[in-house]
């Protein structure tokens, strides 16, 4: 339940709405495969350590043979965003999240969609600000953000990421 567990939060709450369950793979992450308006979608939770997210990436995109990297999208917090921001982005760099630098470097690309969830930016030291829990008051914020996160998600896999960038990048808690 820390910060830097959001994109995980979002992954399952994804999850339950679809009522799908996650099981150890045969590489390193967990693997839970759901049905979106009939579209297989598989949903990948690393086992490494968060700043080594590329293993697990390689090994997926490898042992599925997936090709149109495309179809994939990242979650993640992201400090740089204030807490209730979400913002996906088609390409781009990390900037300065190590768990999605590994992922590039290990898919030898950046040309990969994520949906970054704002975590906040109001630490001295961002290694124990992400992985504090959150407080009282974000707390109470979290399941809606969370919530929003999943639509996104859905969005992206129905709808793709231009639509789905247009309908959801904001700040939830600003509306």
């Amino acid at each position: 339940m820390t910060r830097h567990n959001v994109g995980f939060m979002a992954v399952d709450g994804l999850n339950e709405r679809f009522q799908g369950s996650f099981k150890k793979a045969k590489g390193p992450y967990l693997l839970s495969d759901v049905s979106i308006q009939q579209t297989k979608v598989l949903l990948i939770k690393p086992l490494t350590y968060m700043n080594l997210s590329g293993q697990a990436a390689s090994h997926l995109v490898s042992y599925y043979k997936a090709e149109d990297l495309s179809k994939v999208l990242i979650v993640s917090d992201d400090f740089n965003l204030p807490f209730g921001t979400i913002r996906l982005r088609p390409s781009g760099s990390a900037g300065g999240q190590k768990g999605l630098l590994s992922i590039f470097e290990a898919l030898q690309t950046n040309a990969i969609a994520r949906l970054r969830i704002g975590i906040g930016s109001e630490f001295k030291a961002a290694k124990s600000y992400v992985l504090s829990p959150f407080n009282r008051s974000e707390q109470k914020m979290l399941p809606d953000i969370l919530n929003w996160s999943a639509d996104a998600i859905e969005s992206f896999v129905v709808n793709g990421i231009t639509n789905t960038m247009n309908l959801y990048n904001r700040n939830l808690l600003s509306d």
